[in-house]
């Protein structure tokens, strides 16, 4: 089992996979391995599987439970097999040699926590790809928490690391997001589906439940493990 393990979820982009695996082998150090997860009534599903087949990528394909919660599933099933978990979507493309070598080497550094690096378009500001040591994940009980599905989980993030003074960001190690918002992909209907205000309004709220109602007792099961 590798150090780090990413998790993709997709849904209806088998393409945007090849092009993360393109980058992720002319950059990564081989400390870290992908995982696609995909939804099995997605009608592009056998493009995951020729895609993943032909790279020798890891797929899993289950009932869709929206981006979050599939993580989530993944992740706490993952966890005791790995020092560290990490997310990326299928639209961010790791730029930096070595940089899932240097993701693990800040988390051995830090024993518990999480890092992120440079998207290239929110920077410091959120964690919108990410890697966690997996004593986390399996102290919560979740890599992102119940009622989200897609948006306000890279704050949800930060606030932990921050809470626990366990928070990093790499600026030198680029991750490129590649979103319609800084026009590097075009906005297309999964972009929409999650996008919309709606959607947005709804997992706002459920961040806003979080805080004000779980984040206290999560980020105390955290410092527990410090």
């Amino acid at each position: 089992m590798s150090d780090l393990l990413v998790i993709v979820p997709s849904r209806g982009r088998p393409s945007n996979i090849a092009a993360l695996h393109n980058a992720w082998e002319s950059t990564a150090a081989g400390v870290a391995d992908l995982l696609v997860a995909a939804d099995e009534d997605d009608p592009t599903l056998k493009g995951y599987q020729q895609v993943c087949k032909a790279r020798q990528i890891e797929l899993t394909v289950g009932p869709r439970l929206r981006m979050c919660p599939t993580l989530s599933k993944i992740a706490v099933e993952r966890a005791p097999h790995h020092f560290a978990l990490g997310f990326m979507g299928d639209d961010h493309r790791p730029r930096t040699r070595g940089w899932d070598r240097r993701y693990v080497n800040e988390l051995h550094d830090l024993g518990t926590g999480i890092v992120y690096g440079d998207d290239l378009l929110q920077h410091d500001r959120l964690p919108t790809q990410v890697a966690m040591t997996s004593d986390i994940v399996q102290a919560l009980g979740w890599m992102a928490p119940a009622g989200l599905k897609h948006l306000w989980v890279d704050n949800v993030w930060k606030d932990l690391g921050q809470a626990i003074g366990r928070l990093r960001y790499l600026p030198d190690v680029v991750v490129e997001h590649m979103h319609y918002l800084n026009g590097k992909a075009a906005e297309d209907d999964r972009y929409q589906e999650v996008n919309n205000s709606a959607a947005a309004e709804a997992d706002r709220l459920a961040y806003a439940a979080w805080l004000e109602h779980d984040m206290p007792s999560d980020v105390a099961k955290l410092k527990a493990l410090l």
